[in-house]
């Protein structure tokens, strides 16, 4: 007779197992615009499932505290019902037994707090105040509002130039988003329900290789206004483009040579090809956007100037600059800024690196895009320093492994400490505090020092890649009103006081993405054009073919292929390799076309005009 057993899970138990899995995948494809109050309900309702039912405040407590909340939904609850719920759900968290019954009434207590007038508005009105924004999640979640499901069944149709021109209505860089987009839209598609996410950037990157040359739609007729624009970068750009449809005249003022801001000078050309940013670039170009270029606005022109000139004035430039270290040493010769090392890479002057040792600090996108340089500029050694974990890196994560994979050293709960240089000045190395993970702060884990001593690492040069500023002096000195290095504007994008004057872009918002630039560009290019008395529309006459009836059956996501890391070290061409026609084809065919189906057959699906 055996004394114990070998423990099998059983066939309830496993469906249960996938159950959890099932709902992990709908959470994760929820669409904005929910009634938290209902979400509340719900999430509350799985917590009670889950208790052992040994302790009174879970077994009990959750139960009242569920009821409770139904009646707000039922409209039978009153405000004083809601000081109930806050005492109950902080009597349950202080004296549950575990965590299941602490973080679903904590869960709870958060929603009196953080959506309060949700609650109230269900118990005066018997409604929230929350809606439906958009009926298709992967629109809704866009910055720019492009119409996805419509450009990925034109896709799925070999019809690439209409998915482009169908793209440019809402965002005039189809070909630079198709290579660099953080695809915000694939993280609460609903396809997500079924197996993985459609390859959304995928797809725009197969229209842009397979459209060729795409004629512009014809702008307006000539409104004789004049708009000065200072940046030449996406935001700056993506205005341009749409106030020249409209009509306006548009003359763009860049610093530097050429234009594409921290897109051409910023993203290193194995992840951007600039050849293919200046398709875009030209795109926008030949609707006769003006560009004068090697002017600096505070030097070479004022804001002043600029307004006395144009009908209306609008600031997108990028932040260039880069944040300190702030310890000892940084003024060590090889110590340099991220800005200004792809900068260089940028203009073309390539630094032989050849048998160094780089190290690199901070875990961001700007970050990955200096170690992967380095490594091609022949270093020897390139470490990446980061005080946090791989986990806790803002970086895609795309792009970390991409990293690794070309050999870069990761060397993660690594603060800097002081920066070693000899006699003549020149950079030896830096020391780092070993840190060690601790509380959790605003949903991200902080760090401490472990108590170790410092670890030296060696390098003859040192990047720092920390954060960007813009350079905000000329603009306080102009009246803009500037917080912390950052421009504060009004939702629209002006200045009450500063008629005519608009703001847009990182210098606006801080460093954001390309997609988030090109969102507020439409905005502001919107209003530009309303307070020059004009209300233009911009619209796309592409017919979006009908959804195919047939099952949705479970299907792999296409991944787009990339080089072999030791290959594609030794150059800067493009890393990344597109889709097949065949595979873009089975891709697209995976949508749900939820402009079609569900809510969005309602509320038809997309946005026509804007």
């Amino acid at each position: 007779m055996s004394r114990l057993e070998i423990v099998t899970p059983n066939k309830a138990q496993l469906v249960v197992e996938g159950l959890y899995k099932d709902l992990e995948h709908r959470i994760e494809a929820s669409p904005p615009g929910l009634c938290p109050v209902d979400m509340s309900r719900a999430f509350l309702e799985l917590c009670h499932a889950q208790t052992c039912g040994k302790c009174v405040p879970c077994r009990v407590g959750l139960g009242q505290l569920n009821n409770l909340i139904t009646d707000v939904l039922d409209g039978k609850a009153t405000m004083e019902t809601l000081d109930l719920m806050e005492e109950l759900a902080v009597s349950i968290m202080d004296s549950a037994d575990c965590a299941i019954g602490y973080e679903a009434a904590h869960m709870v207590y958060k929603g009196l707090i953080g959506f309060r007038d949700d609650y109230e508005e269900h118990i005066r009105e018997g409604r929230c105040t929350c809606k439906y924004k958009h009926p298709v999640p992967c629109v809704a979640v866009c910055p720019a509002q492009v119409d996805i499901p419509g450009y990925v069944a034109l896709v799925g149709e070999g019809r690439y130039a209409d998915a482009i021109k169908l793209i440019r209505k809402d965002n005039p860089f189809p070909t630079t988003c198709g290579f660099i987009c953080e695809h915000p839209c694939e993280a609460r598609c609903r396809r997500n329900m079924i197996d993985e996410a459609i390859n959304i950037r995928g797809l725009k990157r197969t229209a842009a290789d397979f459209a060729g040359n795409v004629e512009q739609p014809q702008c307006a007729p000539d409104t004789g206004k004049k708009i000065a624009i200072v940046g030449g970068g996406p935001g700056g750009l993506s205005t341009a483009y749409y106030l020249r449809l409209m009509g306006h005249a548009v003359t763009v003022f860049e610093m530097l040579p050429e234009l594409g801001g921290m897109l051409r000078y910023g993203i290193p050309n194995y992840r951007l090809p600039k050849d293919r940013l200046d398709d875009d670039i030209n795109a926008i170009l030949s609707t006769g956007v003006e560009v004068k270029h090697g002017l600096r606005v505070g030097k070479d022109m004022t804001i002043q100037s600029l307004r006395a000139e144009y009908d209306a004035v609008l600031v997108t430039i990028g932040a260039s600059t880069d944040k300190k270290l702030g310890i000892e040493g940084e003024d060590a010769e090889g110590v340099l800024s991220a800005v200004q090392f792809l900068r260089n890479v940028g203009k073309n002057i390539i630094e032989d690196l050849s048998g160094q040792e780089v190290a690199v600090i901070g875990g961001g996108n700007v970050s990955m895009d200096a170690v992967r340089t380095a490594v091609r500029m022949g270093a020897k050694k390139v470490s990446l320093l980061y005080r946090r974990r791989i986990a806790d890196m803002t970086a895609l994560p795309d792009e970390i492994e991409g990293a690794i994979a070309e050999g870069i050293e990761v060397r993660t709960l690594k603060a800097p400490s002081r920066i070693e240089k000899d006699e003549q000045g020149r950079l030896k190395g830096i020391y780092v505090t070993p840190q060690m993970i601790s509380k959790v702060k605003n949903g991200r884990a902080s760090v401490i020092p472990s108590g170790e001593e410092d670890i030296f690492v060696p390098c003859t040069t040192l990047i720092v890649a920390i954060g960007q500023n813009i350079e905000s002096d000329h603009f306080e000195e102009a009246g803009l009103p500037v917080a912390r290095g950052q421009i504060i504007t009004e939702k629209f994008g002006g200045f009450d006081n500063i008629p005519g004057v608009f703001a847009g872009g990182d210098c606006a918002t801080g460093p954001s993405s390309v997609i988030r630039a090109i969102g507020a560009a439409k905005v502001i290019a919107a209003n530009i054009d309303e307070y020059l008395g004009f209300r233009h529309m911009i619209s796309c006459d592409v017919d979006i073919p009908e959804p195919s009836l047939d099952d949705r059956v479970p299907c792999g996501r296409v991944n787009m292929g990339e080089r072999e890391a030791c290959e594609r070290v030794k150059d800067f061409d493009g890393v990344e390799m597109g889709m097949t026609e065949k595979e873009a084809r089975q891709e697209a065919s995976r949508c749900l076309r939820c402009d079609h189906f569900g809510f969005g057959i309602f509320k038809g699906g997309r946005e026509k005009l804007w």
